[in-house]
């Protein structure tokens, strides 16, 4: 099965999407919902996301912390809403692609920071 994933995520933002963009998110994450996306830092860092089919979102750090926020799909894009705690940044976007369990695909956090994500199966 091949669906969209997000591209890397650490940080995010509030605002939410409407009802018709909800329906659509759910159905192109497909695959993420029960798997694990997980960003790889060139320095050994990583960042381990969850995301569920209500929309709940939760990331765990290679240190430690943890965030949970809202996902949405707006237009061609994955948005995080509703961070806890709060972060620097107040909103976070970025475009979606297609994978399926097991590959690799680059990507730049919400700093420009490039990472290696893969999306493995289970949590």
């Amino acid at each position: 099965m091949r669906t969209a994933v997000l591209i890397a995520v650490m940080l995010a933002a509030p605002l939410g999407a409407q009802a018709s963009d909800r329906g659509r998110g759910v159905e192109a994450m497909q695959a993420t919902f029960g798997n694990t996306v997980v960003s790889h830092y060139p320095n050994g860092n990583w960042v381990k996301h969850w995301f569920d089919r209500d929309g709940a979102y939760r990331a765990l750090f290679s240190d430690g912390r943890r965030l949970t926020a809202r996902w949405a799909q707006e237009d061609d894009k994955i948005c995080l809403n509703e961070i806890r705690p709060r972060m620097i940044i107040s909103r976070f976007c970025t475009p979606y692609i297609e994978v399926s369990v097991g590959e690799t695909w680059s990507g730049r956090d919400p700093l420009g920071r490039r990472v290696r994500n893969e999306l493995v199966a289970g949590r």
